[in-house]
């Protein structure tokens, strides 16, 4: 079995042009663009570098975007004083304080003063609490970008065995959660779990999200399995190279073989992650014009 690769990249790019149609179609009935405030703090180059893309990908979906760089030895209170002066400002619909932040800085503390309507990374204890109840609210934008691909793929996940390895806030439980409610059968599998490779054997789809490079072998995979590889870590440079190669949790080369389906890394999950962004800064617009977001977004 050779598994399809899927193209999150494509797929992202879809999304994205979409979300542009009805970026514009919200600016005519909204008077205003829908906006997206980014917060960095400190000069971390990898940081810089998402932010910046951030920023191009919001402009380039016909929204606002407003970019809030802060020097490394911000303090708490002058940067919980800037995420109130953007709760309060009608131009702005979506927060997101680029994670992680400087050492002498509380991220929950920060995370947990952007109002719920705000909060286009779906971090805050209302987000999680409306995710799990499941009332509508703004959902992490990386599970919901990999449960896209998935339906994307197999369509109806009904009754389908899910492990999902990785138990963070961040990926691992909003992702069990969404699974869940698209009537999946989940495992959260972790650390701590007994007999890894035979509780993954078992799975219909495999969600990778553990941040340990090829840890998953394709001898643990179910014959005909879908993988989606959250994952992203960088190898040790080979002689005469300068960086080495990016691989995600997943033995990609060995899994294509038994996998019916599979997420590359990169170019997978990773595109994904910041159309979703934009699908959640412009829900947000929506519900704090008044308006009823468009079906389908």
């Amino acid at each position: 079995m050779t598994a399809t690769i899927i193209d999150g990249k494509a797929f992202a790019a879809g999304l994205r042009e979409r979300i542009g149609e009805l970026a514009s179609e919200f600016e005519q009935k909204a008077g205003r663009k829908a906006g997206l405030a980014v917060v960095l703090v400190g000069d971390d180059a990898a940081s810089q570098v998402y932010v910046r893309s951030k920023g191009k990908a919001t402009l380039a979906a016909n929204m606002e975007s407003f970019t809030h760089l802060l020097p490394g030895d911000t303090t708490q209170e002058d940067l919980l004083a800037l995420v109130e002066t953007l709760n309060a400002d009608p131009l702005v619909d979506g927060i997101l304080v680029q994670l992680p932040l400087p050492k002498h800085l509380d991220e929950q503390a920060v995370v947990d003063r952007i109002v719920p309507n705000k909060d286009v990374d779906g971090l805050t204890p209302v987000s999680t609490g409306q995710l799990a109840l499941g009332l509508p609210g703004l959902v992490p934008c990386t599970p919901l970008g990999s449960l896209m691909l998935l339906k994307d793929q197999l369509g109806d996940l009904s009754g389908m065995d899910a492990v999902v390895i990785g138990r963070s806030i961040l990926v691992g439980k909003p992702m069990a959660q969404l699974l869940l409610d698209a009537n999946a059968t989940v495992t959260i599998a972790h650390s701590r779990t007994k007999n890894l490779p035979e509780v993954v054997g078992r799975a219909d789809i495999v969600v990778a999200a553990v941040g340990r490079a090829e840890m998953v072998k394709a001898e643990w995979l179910k014959e005909g399995a879908t993988v989606i590889d959250v994952g992203i870590n960088r190898l040790a440079p080979e002689p005469g190279a300068e960086k080495g190669r990016l691989v995600g949790d997943v033995d990609f080369a060995g899994a294509s073989e038994r996998a019916s389906a599979i997420t590359p890394v990169p170019g997978g999950v990773g595109p994904m992650t910041i159309a979703v962004l934009l699908r959640n800064t412009l829900v947000a617009a929506h519900r704090n014009a008044g308006l009823t977001p468009p079906e389908g977004l």
